[in-house]
């Protein structure tokens, strides 16, 4: 069994057509099916239906196909993080969700130059779900996400919370309260705006914290059969679980693509939304950002990189962030990757 054989096989299987298959491996078709038949003889089982169209897997294919997957998927891993290690690069690549932009990114970043002069940075915008797979692939070497990752390939720090703000309309009646409670924002619509989603197994955890019923925190029936009914399900969307945490369920929701999509829905008065506290010099015209009193109602900010291979330039990007923290008086707890 070799890694050509089962790199022409993976395609045949993602694009059910040989021809297709040929094109993306650069082979000949004769070249390809040759390719997949040795594997199949090797391993003594038919992995491909070749008498439908568009072509199948069999069962075992399947099963096949599955768990090679991974394997060539860390093949891969593996193959890039070596070349790294042999030949690190001088660029240090970070990736970063939009709402760290709008926080202490670009100051942290003007630190690192002035401390270091001899470093070269590319930033790259970038989802805190995509970067689990851009760490891999060699296309960031760290990366700045809101969301905390279970995955082997990877180690993460926690670098601080950041409170989050309600962002309401300037004309909206609430609009001037210094102090903002959730329970007071239910009879809004919400505007969600993540990609990237809470785990499960931390949504069921936080979830056992409730604190008010979603009957007591919602007056009418309907509304209240609704959060009960929510509330019996893992809430793993951000801003939801936020509100399932006290018990609460907005009256209505829509979900657009991204942050600034929401931010120009409710400067247009079409709701609200929850956001870090670094954005709140966004749009400040149309938009009024006041203060949540549950201290506990966070974004949180990670540093993401491989466990296997840490950029050399990485330390000198943890020493820029701590000295920032400490000029802004942020608290921290310092921390360094293994």
């Amino acid at each position: 069994m070799y890694l050509k054989q089962l790199n022409a096989f993976i395609a045949v299987a993602d694009l059910r057509s040989f021809s297709a298959a040929a094109t993306q491996t650069g082979l000949s078709q004769p070249s390809l099916s040759r390719l997949l038949k040795q594997l199949e003889t090797d391993m003594g089982v038919e992995l491909i239906d070749r008498y439908h169209r568009p072509l199948n897997l069999t069962e075992a294919g399947a099963f096949f196909y599955d768990k090679i997957s991974t394997v060539l998927t860390e093949i891969d891993t593996v193959t890039s993080m070596t070349q790294r290690l042999s030949a690190p690069s001088s660029i240090l690549n970070i990736g970063f969700v939009p709402s760290v932009l709008y926080g202490l990114l670009p100051e942290i970043i003007a630190e690192l130059k002035q401390s270091s002069p001899d470093i070269e940075v590319t930033l790259k915008d970038i989802s805190s779900y995509q970067q689990m797979d851009a760490l891999k692939s060699g296309e960031i070497d760290i990366g700045f996400g809101r969301f905390a990752h279970q995955d082997p390939w990877i180690q993460q720090i926690l670098l601080r919370h950041e409170r989050y703000v309600v962002a309401l309309p300037k004309s909206h009646p609430l609009a001037q309260v210094r102090e903002q409670r959730l329970i007071d924002l239910a009879n809004n619509r919400l505007i969600l705006y993540h990609q990237t989603h809470l785990p499960i197994s931390t949504a069921i955890s936080k979830s056992k914290n409730t604190k008010l019923t979603a009957h007591a925190a919602i007056n009418t029936k309907d509304r209240s059969t609704r959060a009960q009914t929510s509330l019996s399900e893992p809430i793993t969307e951000p801003l939801l679980h936020l509100f399932a945490q006290y018990g609460i369920s907005p009256f209505t929701t829509t979900t657009v693509s991204d942050l600034q999509v929401a931010l120009g829905l409710v400067a247009a008065g079409e709701g609200i939304t929850l956001v870090p506290a670094s954005l709140q010099t966004v749009r400040t015209e149309q938009i009024s950002y006041q203060r949540l009193v549950h201290e506990n109602v966070t974004s949180p900010v990670y540093l993401h990189t491989l466990k296997d291979f840490v950029h050399p330039k990485i330390p000198a990007l943890l020493t820029a962030i701590y000295h920032v923290y400490e000029q802004r008086g942020i608290t921290y707890r310092r921390q360094q990757f293994t």
